[in-house]
């Protein structure tokens, strides 16, 4: 993934362009407390973020009723990597990373020293594998969801110039969708949410620039002033162009014409550096439909329309996106002239929103919105009632630390600002009057066409009625006619059978046939009886089976209500187990963080009595020379005093100030001490001060670093040996330094001691010592010649992940070296590693789960590689297999990248895969 910008021209066009706006009414800010003062029309949309919202009709008649009733909402803050460019991949390889994310816990640590990391935590935490879509899911989808709902919201990027503010808003991904950032996702899914019938959606484009608000859209509108309501403190930009948005394609339009027409400048730090604040204003109109629409009554036969009749609620949400130009240094910058008038108004607007945040962020009574336009312009932003989501870039490289503890130290004073959000909500009495007028016509002409469909239905039932009356006339004539005859016929010929029974004989046969019809006839009856009593006998079998059933599924119901209560038993239990052992952290927390203050007092009071205890001794001794000014023993007790009313200081403010009052030279006077404890708070000191690169070149010069090597050579205390080592890692950064440790035996006192530690915290300082070492060309075979290659893989019998780490690195930049000096063809032959024996190592760990290991070691695979002489030993002990599998598998691309241009350019290589039969 690479971070470049989305804008197209680096200078305003002034001509005015040729934009056809359909909808030029004026941008303003709204306040959500004043709700409804307008009666704009507007209608109903359906939305499926409804849902989402934790605000029912209940907050919103509320809202509705009286303004108030706002939930609170605190500002919400993530923080994203930029991955590494090729410029940092270049610089910073010979140096550790200062930013470790824990992504999982919310977590980033930025490391101060070889052995020191400060901890913050945020809302999200986004690596540089970070996609587009997961960035705009975090940080902006819950902002757009209460815009449809109703509520203010701001995005806003704030970081580091050349950190990826703008790709991460502004990206309009046309040729890749994925890489689309979150201006043209948030457009997205509003115009998918709104109904074109009743919503509207419209667009402001601006920018801040030297102190002016211009228009992105219209450059010759440069110059728009800030209204503010004096009643309800509503800000507004009467002058702003407001388009309104059918189709994402006119949308893309417009973010194209906006960015040509938005100043940016070529810096050191980026080529296309913003040099205004971008600001789009989205403003959605919404009418909800979940109030009553008129209707009719009856009373007495008249129609009349309902009094309780509630007007439509029309909602207006309005989203800020705030690309905010970066935050940078001058000097690292190099802007001159004109250049450098806009960065000095960046950072005055920036530090004056900075100002307004520290006043929020401490509910000071005074907040200085005033200040700046920008400040004024995020009034409802911060500590207003909009619901704010902040992202802050950073950058990997460790040379820009100070700019990437400032950025996150801002999102940390965002995170404690609490807005309250509210909900906007208009009665829409224009669009009411318009619907009853409508309706009021319907329903007279509905009257009239009913009234005449009702007197032609009287007509024709009349007419009906008749027919029907005479043609049941008719039929019932004819039938009883037909009746009258038919009983005449019956009547004959019942008397000729009468006739006909009297002629018969009454004999047996007669009699026979009346006895055997009873006989029949009971026969019958009987096999009906049984029939019965069968199926009366099987209903009553079912019936005792189901109640049986019945008696089980009770009792079954009954053991799982037994076990429910008993699980919500158990639950409770755990949770409040839980809630205790949490509370119990906590204490034991606020202790640890006690008791570490205690300890940097207590080592504070122990200095300032063991250095007055040696100025005794040596008193007494007759040491005149080494007197003691009165100043150093006053100096550490203003530093005691100032712990004890700012302990979250730390021991870096005591540090300094000690440095600053005592002096450098009367510390590092203390290394020769007699005393064990004082020269150990010593050395501890001045270790510190060394992980600041301003006081490196001051503590060579006053010989600091001799008398690290001289505690190093003269004294067998593995606590010494811990600190002093990590002191000479962190001078051993510089390229100076790094040639006086090795014309003063620093690597062959390194190696020494390495083959003589065991503990791990010890071994990793010698080893970052070490790999700094390792990087510099000039002093490849010196650095071997007196041990400092086998001390660096003797070291990996600790086994301990982080002096591994340390070991990989090492090797990496000395592969490095090697193969920019085989390049330049001032080495031949083999590679030093694979003539000490690291290449079997490097083989082991290529694939091994340690990412820190892993990544140095795929880099030394790949240097190895780039000379042919070494290619023949990496076939046989299988690193070419190993560099194959980075060449496809390798999380980082430009390793990957490298790892498939070696594979290709070296014939031994190509042949061996070719006869492997592996496709690279």
């Amino acid at each position: 993934m690479s971070f470049s910008g989305g804008r197209n021209g680096t200078s305003v066009a002034h001509g005015r362009s040729s934009l056809k706006a359909i909808d030029s009414r004026n941008s303003t800010f709204h306040k959500p407390a004043a709700s409804h003062h307008s009666n704009s029309p507007s209608s109903s949309a359906s939305s499926s973020f409804k849902s989402k919202t934790p605000h029912g009709s209940a907050s919103r008649k509320s809202a509705t009723k009286d303004g108030g009733g706002g939930v609170p909402g605190r500002v919400r803050v993530t923080v994203r990597l930029r991955p590494h460019n090729a410029e940092e991949m270049e610089a910073d390889s010979d140096y550790a990373e200062c930013v470790e994310l824990q992504p999982e816990l919310k977590r980033l640590k930025l490391r101060k020293n070889n052995w020191d990391t400060e901890t913050y935590e945020f809302d999200e935490v986004l690596t540089e594998f970070a996609s587009q879509k997961r960035v705009y899911e975090v940080v902006a989808k819950p902002v757009v969801e209460s815009i449809l709902e109703g509520y203010n919201g701001t995005i806003m990027a704030y970081g580091q110039t050349g950190t990826g503010k703008t790709y991460t808003l502004g990206r309009l991904g046309e040729a890749d969708p994925a890489a689309r950032g979150i201006m043209v996702r948030a457009m997205e899914d509003i115009l998918a949410e709104v109904s074109w019938e009743t919503d509207s959606v419209c667009v402001s484009y601006l920018q801040l620039y030297m102190e002016t608000i211009q228009d992105l859209l219209d450059p010759s509108n440069d110059n728009i002033s800030i209204v503010e309501d004096p009643k309800t403190g509503d800000v507004s930009l009467p002058g702003a162009t407001l388009v309104e948005i059918r189709e994402q394609n006119n949308f893309i339009e417009l973010l194209r014409l906006g960015a040509a027409h938005r100043f940016a400048a070529n810096t050191k730090l980026n080529t296309e550096s913003s040099r205004s604040h971008a600001i789009l204003m989205v403003q959605v109109k919404r009418l909800m439909d979940e109030r009553s629409s008129p209707y009719i009554t009856e009373n007495g036969g008249s129609s009349f329309l309902s009094k309780n009749i509630k007007p439509p609620i029309v909602r207006k949400g309005k989203l800020l996106v705030i690309d905010l130009a970066g935050s940078e240094r001058i000097d690292k910058s190099g802007s001159e002239g004109h250049a450098l008038e806009e960065a000095k108004s960046i950072s005055l607007s920036l530090s004056a929103l900075g100002k307004c945040i520290n006043a929020l962020a401490e509910n000071s009574a005074h907040v200085p919105v005033r200040d700046s336009k920008l400040t004024r312009l995020l009034k409802d932003s911060f500590g207003g009632t909009a619901r704010t989501s902040l992202v802050v870039t950073i950058g990997p490289s460790p040379r820009h630390r100070g700019e990437t503890k400032s950025t996150i130290t801002f999102g940390q004073r965002a995170m404690k600002v609490e807005n309250v959000l509210k909900l906007k909500e208009e009665c829409d009495y224009k669009s009411l009057s318009r619907t009853l007028e409508v309706q009021l016509h319907k329903l007279i002409e509905d009257n009239e066409r009913q009234q005449k469909a009702f007197e032609e239905e009287i007509e024709r039932g009349h007419v009906e009625a008749e027919n029907r009356i005479s043609e049941t006339e008719r039929k019932f004539a004819d039938a009883l006619e037909m009746e009258r005859l038919k009983c005449q016929k019956d009547y004959m010929e019942s008397i000729k059978k009468l006739e006909v029974e009297l002629l018969v004989s009454r004999g047996k046969n007669g009699s026979a046939v009346m006895a055997v019809s009873p006989k029949a006839s009971l026969s019958k009856r009987e096999a009906s009886s049984i029939t019965s009593s069968e199926e009366v006998s099987n209903l009553k079998k079912s019936l005792e089976r189901e109640s049986l059933l019945k008696r089980s599924a009770e009792e079954e119901v009954t053991n799982l209500r037994k076990q429910l209560s008993q699980s919500r038993l158990l639950e409770s239990s755990a949770t409040s187990e839980i809630l205790k052992l949490r509370q119990l952290l906590e204490s034991e927390s606020r202790q640890k963080e006690k008791l570490g203050g205690e300890i940097t007092i207590l080592q504070n009071q122990l200095l300032q009595l063991s250095i007055e205890a040696d100025e005794t001794r040596r008193r007494l001794d007759g040491g005149g020379s080494a007197y003691v000014p009165e100043g150093l023993v006053s100096a550490t007790l203003q530093v005691r005093h100032s712990e004890l009313n700012e302990p979250e200081d730390g021991e870096k403010a005591s540090v300094a100030k000690l440095s600053e009052q005592v002096g450098l030279h009367k510390i590092l006077s203390l290394l020769e001490t007699d005393d064990a404890d004082v020269r150990i708070h010593a050395v501890k000191v001045v270790a510190n001060l060394a992980a600041e690169e301003a006081n490196q070149e001051k503590i060579v010069e006053a010989g600091g670093l001799t008398s690290l090597l001289n505690l190093l050579r003269n004294l067998d205390d593995e606590t010494i040996h811990r600190v002093a080592a990590g002191a000479i890692a962190n001078l051993a950064m510089n390229e100076v330094n790094q040639e006086l440790i090795m014309v003063q035996g620093g690597i062959r006192l390194l190696s020494t001691i390495a083959a003589n530690a065991e503990d791990p915290q010890t071994l990793r300082m010698i080893a970052g010592a070490i790999a700094n070492l390792c990087g510099n060309d000039k002093l490849q075979m010196k650095l071997r010649a007196e041990g400092g290659v086998k001390a660096l893989l003797g070291m990996v019998r600790c086994g301990h992940p982080d002096v591994l780490a340390q070991v990989a690195r090492g090797i990496a930049n000395f592969a490095k070296c090697e193969s920019r000096a085989s390049a330049q063809g001032m080495k031949s032959g083999r590679s030093l590693l694979i003539e000490d024996g690291a290449l079997p190592w490097i083989v082991k760990n290529a694939n091994t789960e340690a990412s820190a290991i892993r990544r140095h070691i795929e880099l030394a695979l790949c240097h190895l590689a780039q000379h042919d002489v070494n290619a023949r030993d990496m076939i046989n002990c299988g690193a070419l297999l190993e560099l194959v599998r980075v060449s496809q598998d390798c999380s980082r691309e430009d390793i990957r990248i490298l790892a498939r241009r070696t594979l290709s350019s070296s014939p031994a290589f190509r042949t061996e895969l070719r006869r492997l039969r592996i496709d690279y």
